[in-house]
This record gives C-alpha cells, structure tokens and sequence, in this order.
C-alpha cells in the first residue's frame, strides 16, 4: 500500500543546489527547444491544477513599502525554464518575469541581474543585491547566511500513465505492476519506501524512463514532475499524468522561495505580500501557465 500524506498548503525549501547545470540532465539544446514547443502550444487555463502555495484566503498584512523603494534581484543565466538567455541574448524564464512582476505589483523600481551561480549567493552577501530568485537551498548552512521568502513553488513526484489508463490508475495498487524512475532518484527512494510490491525498472534518465512508459515496455513512471511536464508536451495523445501530486520536502526538495540577505525584513515582507497579491488577481497563474502549459500541478 502506498501510504502520503495529503499535499499542504506551503513549505520552505530547496529547488536545488546547482542551477548552473544543464537543466535535466540533456543538453541545453535540447531545452531550448522543448521550451520552443511548450510556449508555442499553450494549454487552456481552465483545464489545469495550479499551484496553491499561498493561501488566497488569508489576511493580508500591509508592509511599509516605503521603506522599500526598490528591490535588485540577482538571478543566473543558465538553468531553463526558469532563468535563462534567449536566442536574443535577452534574460528571460519563470523567476524573471516573477520578479518584475512582484516590482509592477508593489510599484516599486526593480532590476534583475544576471550572475554565475558560484558567485551569485555571495553577491547577495555582498549586499550586491537584495534578493536572489535563482533556487538557492533552503539549508542549515544558507539559513545561517540568508533569509528566504515564503515558498513560490515546489516540484512534487508523479506518476505518468499511458492515456487510456491514466485516468483509473491507483497508486495504492501497485503490486505486481511495473514502475519506471530514474535510477538512483530520491524518486525511486520513494516507492521503495511505500510501494514495496511496485516492480521498478531503472532507467538513467528521466526522460529514457518516460519513453518506457510510451513503448508499453512498463505500466507507469514515477519521478520529477516538472521534467515529465516537458515530456508529455512533446508526446501528446501517448500519456498524461495519473493520480494526485506528492510532495515530499524531505526527498523531492522543499520549494523554490526567494533568498534575502539576513535581517532585511522589509524587502522580505514586500516580496512576500507581493506574492500574495499576484496569486490572487491571478497574474501569478498566468506566469506559471505561460512557462509551464502542462501543468505539473
């Protein structure tokens, strides 16, 4: 039997440590056009989960924006979808449309600045910036440095199915059925843990382990839903997600949130409410549905 807890509504934590490496593990060829044909092929907003890690209903506690008369964002350049130079050299993705966006929200300057990521965290701790939006850890070690933002986003594990099984699979049934992940995978960790009976096939990648899923060689694929989201934008009518999102900050990295230099908390209280204010006039869904059609949510 495999045994979650229902997702909540936020956590804080990491996205991950090295944002500097080709997204996904494939070459950043291979991103750039998979993110060519995602934004080419929206999905309808209606049809999609979204993300609900702020709560809509919650009171709002009005900052003194003006002591925040504007707000530097540092960023990197090289880790698509969410930051990232286009074909234009221009610095696109998620974390810098959200950052300008949470600028416009609070009408307040803003700049985002693009650096290495092995000197990015330390250009924040220079106070070369005011916040880093680039997927920094939320670890014991960055949290005696830094200060972090409400959670933005996480990356929950799901399972992909082929289309005519998606719909009825039971991730409490696994016994006997075959399941791809990546081999090594916090993921595969995971259904070790509570899908014993679940028979997994290894795969190297995330990627090779979704192909499995199309060629009927297994049942279904567990892993990293935002990499599954970009497969299945390229394989429509073969698969779609099956069951609900599974958000495990212990295994699957607790969240992206925003990196601030210790103490700074009014510009960590503007950002914050800015968040809050995006999600609920809707802009925020927009962003998300803009840079992830298929939603992992």
């Amino acid at each position: 039997m495999l045994v979650l807890a229902p997702p909540p509504l936020a956590n804080r934590g990491e996205f991950g440590d090295k944002p500097n490496m080709p997204a996904f593990g494939v070459p950043m060829r291979a991103i750039a056009f998979a993110l060519s044909l995602l934004l080419a092929t929206p999905v309808a907003a209606f049809a999609q989960a979204l993300p609900y890690h702020v709560d809509p209903g919650a009171r709002d506690v009005v900052p003194n924006l003006a002591a925040v008369p504007a707000i530097r964002f540092l960023t990197t350049a090289d880790y698509p979808p969410f930051n990232f130079r286009d074909q234009n050299g221009e610095l696109v993705g998620f974390n810098v449309d959200l950052a300008r966006a949470l600028c416009a929200e609070l009408k307040i300057a803003c700049t985002v600045q693009a650096w290495p990521w092995d000197q990015a965290s330390k250009a924040l701790e220079d106070n070369q910036g005011d916040a880093l939006i680039a997927g920094l850890a939320i670890t014991p070690e960055n949290g005696a440095l830094f200060d972090f933002s409400q959670i933005y986003l996480m990356l929950p594990g799901r399972f992909v199915a082929p289309v005519a099984s998606a719909p009825n699979f039971d991730p409490y049934a696994l016994g006997g059925k075959k399941v791809s992940v990546r081999k090594g995978s916090t993921h595969e960790e995971f259904l070790h843990r509570y899908a014993p009976d679940a028979q997994l096939v290894e795969f190297d990648s995330e990627f090779a382990a979704l192909d499995a899923v199309e060629k009927g060689a297994v049942d279904a694929y567990f892993g990293d839903a935002l990499r599954a989201s970009f497969w299945l934008n390229t394989h429509i009518g073969c698969c779609d997600f099956a069951g609900q999102p599974y958000f495990r900050p212990d295994l699957f990295g607790e969240g992206l949130a925003v990196a601030l230099p210790a103490g700074h908390d009014a510009v960590r209280q503007a950002i914050d409410y800015g968040l809050t204010r995006l999600k609920r006039s809707g802009v925020y869904d927009e962003l998300y549905l803009r840079w992830f059609p298929v939603s992992f949510y």
